[in-house]
């Protein structure tokens, strides 16, 4: 089998990337404290022993020429910046477990076109999803069976999806009501900034896509989320010139933990290496800062689901990495990668998960899967099963919210990707939390499992896109639970009732 390239977003539009059928994509700190602003041009990631405390290693960031920008003391974890070409080795020393250089680590959001829907004028608001004007468009909503979910519930406004990403649009008529703005914040830089504008999409419109699946009010204006009664916040991790940075995740696990979030949604990989390796010195300071954010939030209360990948790997059995580093940073390796290295956040310990399925509920031709890493399925969209490949069809794709980012303008359009399977087990998540007040990470992704509707492994070598040869091929492993699906699609009405 050839594996696709690999892309930047785990959720890429219906437009430009359905047709070029690759499909990649998104990301607050427990005290994040600036200090002095920064005044160097390379960002590290500087981490204590852990359960030592920050202040040895903050003196040590100072004598070697640098500027602390973040402090994480529950996490052992500072942000810092410096103009010193050898900080790196200048700041080791007693206080100092391992640092690294963020530099040549941003992931760029190259979302292409969103494929645009256009709004009906609104009917009347009715509580029920399929009254809302463009329901009929969302088929991903009747395959977890929402209507039926919402029935028993929409959501509790107490409880909080972060989205993770790119900034939500504050302005659009199915998001405005729905944001948490009290918990929403930018983390670029690994910074927190709470003002409205900063949490605001400015390169893409990726996260209020997101948004919009897990929470679209039920107002009788375009779309309905999963869980419309429940709120989202804008963690934004995407810099003005698209990228996103290892200390802007950690930044959005902490500032979930830290402002009761009960579920974030992770859209992202962090790059440039598709498979971070704990025995690589380059990768190995990044590995342990997100996983310890990752720990540090589930301890406090937060169930983190993560996109698969967009790739068609199989995650169980990966053994050459050849697209790495994909941001330019170094010249691409061809490298053996064994079980030390990992896809994150997807495969951090922890964390939910989630691949995509299309309209049948069969795998997306370009989703990643392996068995004992896929936890769930739901639906990501297939714009090209129809077609066997040979052309795609935008309407397979899932429909949300989105927003214009040059003409700044609200709108709704189709983007297919693991990115898109994901808000849809964040949804259902939120809405299990709600029927389910108080219930822990660990028991709420138990629930979701036990819930989810069964999918067997197809027979065989798995091609749903013969136009392109074996590009896509793959091979399924595993009973109930399998490497395609992990414990099946996610259910809403299996979920609350």
């Amino acid at each position: 089998m050839t594996r696709a390239p690999r892309t930047r977003l785990l959720g890429a539009t219906a437009a430009a990337a359905l047709a070029a059928a690759t499909v990649a994509a998104a990301t607050t700190p427990a005290t994040a404290t600036p200090t002095s602003a920064a005044r160097a041009d390379a960002s590290y990631l500087v981490l204590a022993p852990q359960g030592k405390g920050t202040a040895k290693a903050a003196q040590r960031v100072a004598a070697a020429g640098g500027t602390v920008v973040a402090t994480y003391d529950a996490i052992g974890v500072l942000v810092a910046r410096s103009g010193n070409p050898s900080f790196t080795d200048a700041v080791r020393g007693a206080g100092v477990e391992s640092a690294a250089s963020t530099a040549g680590l941003g992931t760029l959001l190259d979302e292409g076109e969103t494929t645009a829907a256009d709004a009906t004028a609104a009917a009347a608001a009715t509580g029920d999803p399929t009254g809302e004007p463009m329901y009929g468009l969302q088929w991903d909503m009747d395959q977890i069976d929402l209507p039926q979910a919402h029935a028993v519930t929409t959501g509790d406004a107490s409880v909080t999806v972060g989205v993770l990403d790119s900034g939500i649009s504050s302005t659009h008529p199915d998001l405005a009501t729905q944001i948490a703005k009290d918990q929403s914040v930018s983390c670029i830089g690994g910074v927190q900034d709470t003002a409205e504008s900063a949490w605001n999409p400015t390169t893409s419109d990726h996260g209020t896509h997101v948004a919009g699946t897990i929470a679209a009010a039920l107002n009788g204006v375009g779309v309905a989320g999963v869980a419309p009664g429940v709120k989202v916040a804008a963690v934004k991790v995407v810099n003005d010139a698209g990228y996103i940075y290892p200390e802007a995740a950690v930044c959005g696990f902490m500032w979930a933990a830290e402002h009761g979030m009960e579920v974030t949604n992770n859209s992202y990989y962090i790059d440039p290496w598709e498979f971070n390796c704990r025995n690589d010195e380059r990768q190995r300071p990044v590995w342990q800062a997100v996983q310890r954010a990752i720990r540090y939030s589930h301890g406090e209360g937060v169930l983190n689901i993560a996109s698969a990948g967009n790739s068609n790997v199989d995650l169980q059995h990966k053994f050459v990495d050849d697209s790495s580093p994909n941001d330019g940073s170094h010249p691409v390796e061809d490298r053996t990668v064994t079980g030390a290295c990992v896809d994150l956040p997807a495969e951090a310990p922890g964390v939910v998960t989630v691949s995509a399925t299309g309209p049948t509920s069969e795998k997306s031709y370009y989703s990643s899967y392996g068995q004992g890493v896929v936890d769930v399925a739901a639906p990501g969209g297939d714009a090209r099963f129809r077609s066997g490949g040979s052309s795609s069809r935008a309407a397979d794709a899932i429909l949300s919210t989105t927003f214009n980012t040059t003409t700044r303008t609200n709108g709704y359009g189709y983007k297919q990707g693991t990115s898109m399977a994901g808000p849809h087990a964040a949804g259902v998540a939120a809405l299990a939390v709600s029927a389910n007040p108080g219930l822990k990470p660990g028991a709420l992704a138990s629930l979701l499992e036990r819930t989810a509707t069964a999918l067997p492994c197809p027979d065989g070598v798995y091609n749903p896109t013969p136009a392109f040869g074996d590009r896509y091929e793959a091979t399924c492993t595993g009973g109930n639970r399998n490497g395609f699906y992990g414990a099946g699609e996610v259910n809403a009405f299996q979920a609350v009732r």
